[in-house]
């Protein structure tokens, strides 16, 4: 399963959305789909989910606001951990 797969899993699975609403540009807060409150949740997940450790100051609309964002964001951090950079 992709990052993107498992976070579309999660946020249907958690916040009572249809697959169908989450395409992966789709404006997860834009779209009143998760709030600030889903956002915190959100991150748990990730860094739970895929070992990693999201700094306050990367918790923007840049990396968090899409599926595609997030799985873009999530493969930065592994591949930093990894020793691959950024």
């Amino acid at each position: 399963m992709t990052v993107e797969q498992q976070v579309r899993a999660f946020i249907a699975e958690n916040f009572y959305v249809e697959v169908s609403r989450l395409g992966d540009e789709t404006s997860l807060i834009s779209e009143g789909i998760i709030e600030s409150t889903g956002v915190l949740e959100l991150i748990q997940f990730l860094e739970s989910e895929y070992g990693i450790r999201i700094k306050d100051t990367e918790m923007v609309p840049d990396n968090l606001e899409t599926i595609a964002r997030i799985g873009a964001f999530v493969a930065r951090k592994c591949s930093a951990l990894s020793g691959g950079g950024a």
